[in-house]
């Protein structure tokens, strides 16, 4: 485990995605983001913690809440917003929107929005790596409801299979929010302990708090470690919450109440990594005052590129469709 200190910068960027999570369902009821938003707030705790134990070779995959992804991989917030704008300047030139952000170069490859389409995807992703014959691992995070498909489950038992044979470096994170959209997992699954299905496949699987950055990481050392020696595939079932709706339009949330969210809250995984920082004395109220304003500035900086950025020309709409690059060339 990374000492205290190398946590310090995992909390700041934990803030700055919170912050821009609130400004991205700001900027959506204003309708300058069109398409659909699914924002991250409760949940930092899972992507930052497996993502300050990735190497920078490493690559992961994620479903439709993926703006934190990017952002914790480095992407800059003004190329992020653009894109959640629409804008030529964004990650993916304004093509792909909120939930298909996608940055090859720092190895996040999306940001995908059909429930549980991109675990296959992530699985040849892993193949690939140990066939290239590197000790690069992928991670691929996806939700408990996504554990109902059929792609999860034809995927799990391939990855079991490839596994045996030391090829399928991939390890899984479920972060269990409690509710499939609107759905609770009690309604949803009959085996409530997502962590057992993953032992029909021969993939070892471990549960952890996720509203605990310093938790995650260690249960992420563990797994990403064992993965890349052995390269069979490895799970984690993170316990984490959302504490905003589903997506933009779950204003009412009629499936949970006002008690259950602000229960949840008072384990809100950003007082939480505060907590451990100051009894390390590695932050106090003056630091966290500094940390909110580096976020709060980097955010309207955000929003300002994105808003003054141009809009996709009428001639890119058939560029990248396929295999060319933008302007037609192989």
């Amino acid at each position: 485990m990374a000492d205290l200190r190398s946590v310090l910068s995992w909390y700041r960027r934990m803030v700055l995605v919170r912050r821009f999570e609130e400004e991205t369902e700001r900027a959506f009821r204003r309708g300058k983001i069109g398409g659909y938003l699914h924002v991250y707030s409760g949940q930092e705790a899972v992507a930052a913690g497996f993502i300050s134990a990735m190497r920078e070779d490493d690559i992961c995959f994620t479903s439709y809440r993926d703006h934190a992804f990017a952002l914790l991989r480095g992407a800059p917030p003004g190329a992020v917003m653009a894109e959640l704008y629409g804008k030529a300047t964004g990650l993916a030139r304004g093509k792909g929107g909120s939930m298909h952000l996608f940055d090859v170069g720092r190895g996040f490859y999306g940001g995908y929005g059909i429930v549980g389409g991109h675990i296959p995807l992530a699985l040849g992703a892993a193949y690939a790596l140990r066939y290239q014959g590197s000790d690069r691992v992928c991670l691929c995070f996806l939700g408990d409801g996504a554990m109902n498909t059929g792609a999860f489950h034809e995927s799990l038992n391939m990855a079991g299979l490839w596994g045996q044979t030391g090829q399928c470096p991939l390890v899984l994170i479920v972060e269990n929010n409690g509710y499939a959209m609107g759905t609770s997992v009690a309604r949803s699954s009959a085996v409530t302990d997502l962590a057992a299905r993953f032992t029909a496949y021969a993939i070892p699987c471990e549960r952890v708090d996720g509203m605990d950055f310093l938790a995650v990481r260690l249960a992420a050392e563990r797994a990403i470690a064992e993965t890349r020696t052995s390269g069979r595939p490895t799970a984690v079932e993170a316990i984490t919450y959302r504490f905003a709706g589903h997506g933009a339009a779950d204003v009412v949330q009629p499936y949970r109440s006002k008690e259950e969210v602000d229960q949840a809250r008072r384990r809100d995984p950003i007082p939480t990594l505060e907590g451990h920082l100051h009894a390390a004395g590695l932050l106090d109220d003056a630091a966290m005052a500094a940390i909110r304003e580096e976020a709060e500035q980097a955010v309207l900086a955000a929003v300002r590129y994105a808003e003054e950025s141009p809009a996709p020309p009428p001639e890119s709409l058939y560029a990248d469709v396929y295999a060319d690059t933008y302007g037609g060339e192989a």
